[in-house]
């Protein structure tokens, strides 16, 4: 059945400020040296072998060496826009979110080659974040269009109204979908089927632009908060658990500026340093 529900229509109280906690910690390892150029969201693929990088301004999707963090492979740039964000579903297709070309391009993969197989556009426009579900169904945040599409086999079968700007959406371990709301500054976990169940927004966390996102087994969130130059991590419970970054643009360990994508794998965690052309990795340590 279709559905469209109005963000703006619904009431929901912002979380009240939660306790800072120094049980985590993220050590620097590792930063790219390749030629990017403004790169955003990243996802492994499926064989841990390639780390897949929406590089905007080179208006491709490279594949880097999640080790070394050296190129070994490209392709798009003979026909995508802006390419903002990856993903794949269950059977290794890849969605890409073709920002400027107002679409999301699907395509079949075979190593670093890719074959275009299809496309998503109605009702969005400016796509910047894109999600494949279990069951079929692909969720497009449409950034320039300010709402989130859901399709099934093609067609639209819901969309959220009343955003701004949205941006990531990533899987919570309970299944529910956590949406970056980048224009309004917030965070909104969604359920499948669009209902709003939590917003962190406000003082308690300061978001400027927050912009993509990755979760981790245990329901911790780290998020690229763009226009605070910071990566924020947050606990399943909405507890501030670390902030890395000055709050001012910055390159080296601990510093960032303008930093947008966000990959987890275990204890190792890979962030799009977007405004110095770079990817970094950092990891995990817990008390």
């Amino acid at each position: 059945m279709r559905s469209i529900i109005t963000a703006a229509a619904l009431s929901f109280a912002t979380l009240l400020a939660p306790l800072v906690s120094q049980a985590f910690e993220m050590r620097f390892e590792a930063a790219s040296e390749a030629v990017l150029n403004n790169p955003h969201d990243l996802k492994l693929d499926a064989g841990q072998k390639f780390l897949l990088v929406s590089d905007v301004g080179n208006n491709r999707v490279a594949f880097l060496d999640p080790v070394s963090l050296a190129v070994v492979g490209s392709f798009g740039a003979d026909h995508q826009s802006g390419t903002h964000d990856v993903d794949f579903d269950a059977e290794g297709r890849l969605y890409v979110a073709d920002t400027h070309n107002n679409r999301v391009t699907i395509y079949e993969l075979e190593g670093t080659k890719a074959t275009l197989v299809g496309e998503l556009s109605e009702r969005v426009r400016g796509p910047e974040g894109v999600l494949t579900g279990p069951d079929g169904r692909i969720y497009v945040a449409g950034a320039w269009s300010h709402n989130l599409v859901v399709y099934r086999d093609g067609a639209v079968v819901g969309e959220l109204k009343g955003l701004r700007s949205p941006h990531d959406l990533e899987w919570a371990p309970d299944g529910n979908i956590w949406l970056s709301d980048a224009g309004n500054d917030r965070m909104l976990l969604l359920s499948p089927d669009l209902e709003i169940l939590k917003e962190w927004s406000g003082p308690a966390y300061s978001f400027n632009g927050v912009r993509y996102q990755d979760v981790m087994p245990d329901g911790t969130v780290i998020a690229a908060d763009k226009n605070s130059h910071q990566v924020k991590v947050i606990s399943a419970d909405g507890r501030l658990l670390l902030t890395l970054g000055t709050g001012k643009p910055g390159k080296g360990p601990n510093q960032f500026t303008t930093p947008e994508g966000v990959e987890i794998d275990g204890d190792l965690v890979w962030i799009s340093d977007s405004g110095n052309d770079r990817v970094v990795r950092y990891r995990i340590i817990r008390d």
